[in-house]
């Protein structure tokens, strides 16, 4: 983990309240695809958690959804401006176990960490499919990003507006090695009832540090209790226990 100062170089709309931020600043504590940073705002006792979707040595972008105070405080943030962030902060995914034709499932603000990880499998040389999900075709983002990574891509609506009619699960393919996932806690029920292979489940939880000293995001799981934010947000599938 480690604490910085990052300097907003873009803030942009893809929807109507999903928004892409650009930051530049010190990026080495980020090892892995699927971990998150943690964002002190003016005002606000508690830092915003927000996943990863993608970084290199100078620069990191992420994806957040406006639904409280908070984000709606980002979302009016420009160009200069600057934010003090924790980086490094969680597990991140585990590309060893991926096999030749990985799966890759995001839904909603779920799908930024999915780009990340994608990046870092292509490069490895693996076949990546991808599905993202979404409610209706005017919450639909970064699909041709994932296209222009060199995966196969399929997109799911709930009400049929735009692609494959249903949920990721409606969209499965017969034959993957590997699956990772993120996307709201119903959505991972339904993958991991659906899925025929082990996997990877990344967690969203509200957090109070982020870094595992406040213990508020402990959860119960096969292998004891875990600290979603530093044991997790990615868990296997063989030790998920459902409440």
């Amino acid at each position: 983990m480690k604490q910085g100062k990052f300097q907003i170089h873009s803030n942009t709309a893809l929807t109507d309240n999903v928004y892409k931020m650009v930051l530049a600043g010190d990026t080495s504590a980020i090892t892995a695809p699927g971990q998150f940073v943690n964002i002190q705002l003016a005002g606000k006792f508690l830092r915003r958690p927000i996943s990863v979707c993608d970084w290199d040595e100078g620069s990191l972008t992420i994806i957040y959804k406006v639904v409280g105070r908070g984000t709606e405080q980002m979302s009016a943030m420009v160009s200069g401006e600057t934010l003090d962030l924790l980086t490094g902060l969680g597990n991140g995914y585990d590309l060893t176990l991926s096999g030749d034709k990985p799966l890759l499932l995001g839904g909603g603000v779920g799908v930024p960490p999915m780009y990340a990880l994608a990046k870092a499998l292509i490069k490895e040389g693996k076949r990546v499919s991808v599905i993202l999900g979404f409610n209706m075709e005017n919450e639909v983002f970064y699909e041709e990003e994932f296209k222009n990574l060199g995966c196969a891509v399929t997109v799911t609506t709930a009400d049929g507006s735009y692609g494959k009619k249903g949920f990721v699960t409606d969209a499965l393919p017969e034959n993957y090695t590997y699956f990772y996932t993120c996307g709201p806690e119903p959505m991972l029920k339904a993958v991991y009832r659906a899925t025929t292979t082990s996997g990877q489940m990344s967690f969203e939880e509200r957090m109070g540090c982020g870094f595992g000293a406040c213990m508020g995001c402990s959860c119960k799981t096969l292998t004891g209790y875990k600290r979603i934010c530093k044991d997790g947000p990615v868990m296997k599938k063989e030790e998920i226990l459902w409440n």
